[in-house]
């Protein structure tokens, strides 16, 4: 799997020309990983309390999450919805997972969980913006699959870091 640097050129071009608002997009992106954590706390709740209720709750946040992510995936198909829906929730699970970690005093550990979190928070933009074909994707080996080096993952965050400014006003 690789980068298409044909599609590459024409998102930077078109970016430039139309001055996408990435920054919004990255905004709701956020948003929407905030949304689907509250939908687990709501069916936790829910499931603790044995209150309905709260799944009631868990269905309206679900309504608005979908409704949301509609502004950000609007060309998909296959299961392209459903994985980019995970790719976020993994990706906050991952950043908060870090986040304790730092707050333990595990340094090391948390830079790990962040590299992770950017790295799938990078492939669901890189699968959205149409970055990625996904017909070159291929089975990854086992004995790579944690090794540092730039690869698909590292590009990725690498386009994101400079498209994405969540400073951009």
């Amino acid at each position: 799997m690789d980068i298409d640097a044909k599609k590459l050129e024409e998102f930077i071009q078109k970016s430039k020309k139309t001055e996408l608002d990435l920054s919004s997009d990255e905004d709701l992106s956020i948003a929407i990983m905030n949304l689907i954590s509250i939908e687990e706390h709501f069916f936790f709740t829910g499931a603790k309390t044995g209150k309905p209720e709260y799944f009631d709750l868990l269905n309206t946040a679900r309504e608005m999450r979908k409704d949301l992510l509609k502004r950000i995936i609007k060309d998909y198909e296959g299961e392209v919805w459903c994985i980019s829906k995970h790719l976020l929730s993994a990706s906050m699970r991952l950043m908060e997972v870090g986040t304790k970690q730092l707050s333990s005093g595990k340094k090391e550990e948390a830079q790990d969980f962040f590299k992770k979190s950017y790295e799938l928070y990078s492939l669901f933009w890189g699968i959205n913006m149409k970055l990625i074909d996904i017909g070159d994707v291929k089975k990854i080996p086992e004995e790579n699959i944690n090794k540092e080096k730039k690869g698909i993952m590292g590009k990725l965050g690498d386009i994101v870091k400079k498209l994405v400014d969540c400073c951009k006003e």
